[in-house]
């Protein structure tokens, strides 16, 4: 008999202890009661955690397609985060320079003189290189650092371009070899893929030096004109269309995008050759092109403008997809 009753309390407080224990638990598991009364009141409910934003757009390798219809075309991107070049699929094949050249001129030039200042004249032959694409101010930006224009069948371009094969790491880039050119500095034969070289080595200070490298960015960021007529002159030029015109406000408010393209019509081929180079801080881009004349230079820049909208991670309006998380009862 006395055992009886020992089980039957023993049960007794295990089932009690079982109903004590739901409702210690769930105000544990609650936190607390939310009604702030003592009792009865609703369990709080614990907030979803804020997706986290996307990164904002950038430039990222990715598919180009262009209907070109000209002699060539080719691209190449660098992703300076990573060094990465990506590209079309001869972006190592060769097209002269012209004036996107002017841009490593003017550097070459100021990173000799390292903390010293220019002579007025020379600083403003500098910026008019750059931001008007003036041929007499880069021809003498060019004197000053050292080139000389030599007509000679040799492949060695002069001392100019090859501080930027040394300095910029170029393995495609070589003189121009096409008579009466071959020693023209805007003749200088370079790869997409030297191009982007280029820009990320004027952008990453080596070109310029650490006291220059800012105000050739500032001033390729400057760079002023259109393809009208209006704006093309015999030794000068507006050049600030292409690439430029391809970006997304979304990328260019992040931070200035310098440039400097290179156009010229070559009567002994009869084409345009027309190049686009652009960095920043998280890329740097080139097109390269040569196509008829009669297509005019706002088709090249048209086809660069293109390149770099095609390549503009993610596309403008591409949704962001968040997986919806089932609804169910507690």
């Amino acid at each position: 008999m006395r055992s009886r009753v020992t089980m039957v309390l023993a049960i007794t407080a295990v089932l009690l202890g079982g109903v004590l224990l739901v409702p210690a638990a769930y105000a544990r598991l609650s936190d607390g009661d939310s009604s702030g009364g003592g009792g009865g009141g609703a369990a709080s409910t614990v907030a979803a955690p804020a997706p986290t934003p996307p990164p904002p757009p950038t430039l990222a390798a990715g598919p180009v397609s262009v209907s070109f219809q000209g002699e060539f075309f080719s691209w190449a991107l660098l992703d300076r985060q990573t060094g990465t070049i990506s590209g079309s699929p001869n972006m190592t094949a060769t097209s002269s320079t012209e004036s996107m050249l002017k841009a490593w001129i003017v550097s070459d030039y100021l990173r000799q003189l390292k903390d010293k200042e220019p002579t007025a004249a020379l600083k403003e032959a500098a910026r008019l290189a750059i931001v008007e694409s003036n041929d007499t101010a880069a021809n003498k930006v060019h004197a000053a650092a050292g080139g000389s224009y030599k007509a000679s069948k040799s492949s060695t371009p002069d001392a100019v371009i090859q501080r930027a094969i040394k300095i910029c790491g170029l393995t495609d880039t070589k003189r121009g070899n096409v008579e009466p050119y071959t020693g023209w500095w805007s003749f200088t034969r370079m790869s997409p893929r030297d191009a982007v070289r280029l820009g990320d080595c004027i952008a990453d200070g080596k070109a310029a030096g650490p006291k220059w490298t800012s105000w050739v960015l500032d001033q390729m960021s400057k760079v002023k004109g259109t393809t009208a007529a209006k704006d093309q002159k015999p030794k000068s030029g507006g050049g600030r269309w292409g690439i430029i015109d391809g970006l997304p406000k979304s990328i260019t408010a992040q931070g200035p995008v310098s440039i400097k393209n290179g156009w010229t019509p070559i009567n002994y081929d009869g084409n345009w050759h027309v190049n686009c180079l652009a960095v920043n801080d998280k890329w740097s881009l080139a097109v390269m092109l040569r196509y008829p004349q009669k297509s005019g230079l706002d088709y090249g820049a048209k086809v660069c403008a293109s390149v770099a909208t095609q390549l503009v991670t993610p596309q403008p309006g591409a949704a962001l997809k968040v997986p919806q998380q089932p609804v169910g009862k507690l």
